[in-house]
């Protein structure tokens, strides 16, 4: 009878011993001193699982010499799994070396993916964070997604975690807490940050023309696209205007022709804009079509 074999009639015996009645335990020991006798090895233990087994006849024996000789067995078979594999015979051996070399290149494979899995953070903060303030790493983790985008990140830059790190350590480091004002100075920066109608900040952010000191204490003017600068310009513009040519303080004439409508119906006023030793601007407004214009 071979090992294996001896070792599957132990196994059936041990099963009925550990079964929930308990009967038949006083065999055990004898069972146990047989099998710490056998040439056990790895192969057999995988093959049969008695460790298994002898593991649940510890659990529910009574006899402290079956306990005692069970953990025995089980602390001497898990030196076959710490240590390399020794079969006794030559066929196992041989078999062993064909397995290796078989697995010897979805290894290599295996070792390659996880290098690029290294590269690539997985997880956020990244292991050089500075901080463990659950805010804080909320924080980052949103100025992180923001600077990331949806568009490709140039070569050469540094990562978006490393910025989004950067950009909230010089926010912190402003107000030195995490109350309202640090939470809305973030939140303006991941909302320009994510505009898609103004990718120049982002960009020039990633490339480093902006450094995160900067981007940190920009106003939402200076965030603002370019296309956005010259609405707010020509909204300025306008505003003086109306300013400057108040109805209630104008008076009416048709000696002024309107540009646009070509009628004589006409208010203006008269404003020193320049130096006291310059003359008076004149600003006219037409009460048609609404057309403004200035002259000297």
């Amino acid at each position: 009878m071979s090992v294996e074999e001896e070792v599957m009639r132990i196994q059936k015996k041990l099963n009925k011993m550990s079964s929930g009645d308990g009967t038949g335990q006083e065999q055990a020991l004898e069972l146990l001193k047989v099998l710490q006798k056998l040439p056990v090895n790895l192969e057999v233990l995988t093959k049969t699982r008695i460790g298994m087994t002898v593991n649940a006849l510890r659990k529910s024996s009574s006899d402290d010499e079956v306990i005692s000789l069970s953990k025995t067995l089980i602390k001497n078979w898990k030196k076959f799994l710490s240590g390399p594999n020794t079969p006794n015979s030559k066929d196992t051996a041989g078999s062993s070396k064909k397995s290796k070399e078989k697995e010897e290149k979805p290894r290599e494979l295996e070792l390659k993916d996880k290098e690029k899995e290294k590269k690539m953070p997985t997880t956020f903060p990244p292991v050089s964070s500075n901080t463990t303030d659950a805010v804080r790493l909320k924080c980052r983790e949103l100025l992180s997604t923001a600077v990331r985008g949806d568009g490709e990140i140039p070569e050469g830059c540094a990562s978006p975690e490393d910025l989004a790190e950067e950009l909230e350590e010089a926010i912190y480091q402003e107000f030195r807490n995490t109350d309202m004002r640090y939470k809305n100075r973030v939140r303006s920066r991941v909302a320009n940050l994510k505009d898609t109608k103004n990718p120049g900040l982002r960009m020039n952010f990633l490339v480093g023309v902006i450094p995160a000191s900067r981007l940190a204490v920009m106003t939402a003017e200076e965030m603002a696209s370019d296309e956005m600068k010259s609405l707010r310009n020509k909204f300025l513009k306008e505003a003086i205007n109306d300013a400057q040519l108040a109805t209630v303080q104008g008076t009416k004439t048709d000696l002024l022709k309107c540009g646009k409508c070509k009628k004589r119906n006409c208010t203006y006023n008269q404003v020193q804009t320049r130096s006291a030793d310059e003359p008076m601007t004149t600003f006219v407004m037409c009460n048609e079509c609404g057309n403004r214009w200035k002259f000297c």
